[in-house]
């Protein structure tokens, strides 16, 4: 058995398509932190094609890990050069392997954050791309101000050397790049935030600007920040996944990723100091990312929200089994078709219910073990951005908008952390205990979880939402989930 390296390139050359490029010849144009399973499926994948094609020679990628604890692959990266495989799991059960060579180098910002902020200056560095989660930003969703509430956030701030958040290392980063007249970056988020660049600019400058207003002026005139829409299903790792690759091909991958054969990248192009040609690897460079953004977020981030707790509470442990059932199916195209398609604006060339019809099918494919558990994990994170804009638009509109109710209905329910069996539910959340909480005490007082601005805005106020919520809980606790969700099914849209 032979280990994944690039000493290993040659031999496996026969097997599965490897890099065919010089990796020793690449130089690194972007620097990316969080290098997720996410990140190593999609946007380390298109700069892998245009290597491949020869046009991004100066744009390999230096990863950068920035929390505590590190990534359980870094060390299994640093050992085969930073080379991984990424396995393309077909409805079919087919998989296609590559060997994925665009990552050059990963630096974990705790052990020397001197490095990181070196690479970050580097006038080499022309693009920062981010995946540090939808709340790693750091700001309100309702108002987009920037908040310096994390613990990091709020040390960084105060610090001399501010090296334990993103903020505060690239902070240090511009101020030599302004001092040695190095120029402007991308700051190019690929989060699932609407408006992301919007939401990265806000939390970058404003850290800036308590720092040293001077420094934020600077980088409001250097810097870019251009929004983004990012969409393929990356499950986590299992040891199945590493099995695979040593029985079809007979080499050992300490951190393989796996993903679906779809694949989308929406860019606005607007870049501080170029960027590669992603147009010849299939990214749609466009004038304005919102109308694309908008509508993955509401019909594909939604939907696995609309599905994920009543999924779990119906007892399926992955995504393509909750669909598979007829309650849950029929649910997920209420949604989409009665709630989420009237708050969106045409996108030209794209039917928008044949998109979230699409996105039920790239849903349903049992080839790509979707847990349910990661679904339903960060929940204060997610469901702000993905289905609250959905409710509060019908209701601005006049609307109602029950589905939406239902599914925080059972997001309460599930965060009681006691199943309908009396099993435990792990809920792994932020806001964990005051999600717990307000949970337990919706058993007595429905509207009580609604409560907390901080999460729902002021849809707490309304009425008719409350009413819907309300119900949906009752029926659900009375009565369990599959009988809540039927009826919830057999009400007509304007009931």
């Amino acid at each position: 058995m032979i280990n994944l390296n690039n000493a290993a390139l040659p031999t496996l050359a026969a097997e599965l398509p490897v890099p065919t490029y010089d990796r020793m010849r690449q130089r690194a144009g972007i620097v990316h932190v969080g290098v997720s399973h996410f990140h190593r499926a999609h946007q380390a994948m298109y700069v892998d094609k245009l290597m491949r094609a020869g046009l991004a020679d100066d744009w390999a990628i230096c990863g950068v890990g920035v929390r505590a604890g590190g990534s359980p692959s870094r060390a299994a990266l640093a050992a085969q050069d930073n080379l991984y495989t990424l396995t393309v799991k077909a409805p079919d059960g087919a998989k296609h392997d590559t060997v994925i060579g665009a990552l050059h180098d990963y630096l974990y910002a705790p052990d020397n954050p001197r490095r990181v902020v070196d690479k970050l200056a580097d006038p080499d560095t022309r693009i920062v791309s981010l995946t540090i989660s939808e709340g790693g930003y750091d700001t309100n969703d309702v108002t987009g101000e920037f908040l310096g509430a994390s613990p990091e956030v709020r040390a960084d701030l105060r610090a001399v050397a501010p090296n334990r958040s993103v903020f505060g290392l690239l902070f240090q980063a511009a101020e030599l790049r302004r001092k040695n007249a190095a120029g402007g970056l991308t700051i190019l988020s690929c989060d699932n935030n609407l408006g992301n660049g919007a939401v990265a600019r806000a939390a970058f400058l404003g850290f800036a600007e308590a720092r040293e207003p001077g420094l934020a002026a600077w980088m409001a005139r250097e810097f870019t920040f251009p929004n983004s829409m990012v969409d393929r299903l990356t499950p986590q790792t299992v040891p199945a996944d590493i099995e695979h690759l040593e029985q079809a091909h007979g080499y050992h991958d300490g951190a393989p990723v796996t993903c679906e054969p779809f694949t989308q990248w929406v860019i606005e192009d607007d870049f501080a100091a170029g960027r590669p040609p992603w147009q010849e690897a299939g990214v749609e460079l466009v004038a304005d990312v919102k109308p694309f953004e908008t509508a993955k977020l509401r019909l594909a981030n939604g939907a696995h929200q609309t599905l994920g707790y009543f999924g779990y509470l119906l007892g399926y442990h992955h995504v393509h089994e909750a669909l598979g059932d007829p309650d849950i199916r029929a649910l997920v195209f209420r949604y989409h078709d009665e709630e989420a398609l009237p708050t969106l604006r045409p996108i030209p060339g794209t039917d928008l219910r044949d998109y979230g019809r699409s996105i039920v099918a790239r849903y349903s494919s049992p080839g790509v073990k979707d847990p349910l558990p990661r679904i339903c994990a960060y929940t204060t994170d997610r469901i702000p951005k993905f289905l609250l804009p959905v409710a509060r638009e019908r209701l601005a509109a006049g609307g109602r908008a029950p589905i939406c109710a239902a599914v925080l209905a059972s997001w309460a329910r599930w965060a009681q952390g006691v199943d309908e069996h009396g099993q435990p539910i792990e809920v792994i959340d932020p806001l964990r205990e005051e999600i717990m909480a307000a949970a337990r005490a919706s058993r007595t007082a429905p509207e009580s979880f609604l409560a907390d601005r901080k999460v729902f805005g002021d849809l707490g106020e309304s009425a008719e939402f409350v009413a819907d919520f309300a119900d949906a809980l009752t029926a659900i606790q009375a009565d369990g989930a599959r009988s809540a969700l039927r009826q919830l099914m057999a009400r007509s849209p304007d009931q």
